[in-house]
């Protein structure tokens, strides 16, 4: 479980690096930069999403 939510995180952040880098190469001349944040945020709310099944299914223990 715990190397699911680091290997999302992992794929967010280098979804993040490649639109910074293709906001910077493209200069406005593709879609390729919206495509990589819209990936970001799919990324981002499934993990979200991922993490409050875990909770409800009781994978993850509400106190340590």
């Amino acid at each position: 479980m715990r190397y699911v939510v680091i290997a999302v995180l992992v794929l967010i952040i280098a979804s993040l690096g490649s639109a910074l880098f293709y906001m910077v190469t493209d200069h406005g001349g593709s879609k390729r930069m919206v495509k990589a944040l819209a990936v970001r945020v799919g990324l981002s709310v499934a993990l979200f999403l991922f993490l409050m099944a875990s909770y409800y299914f009781g994978f993850i223990p509400g106190r340590l």
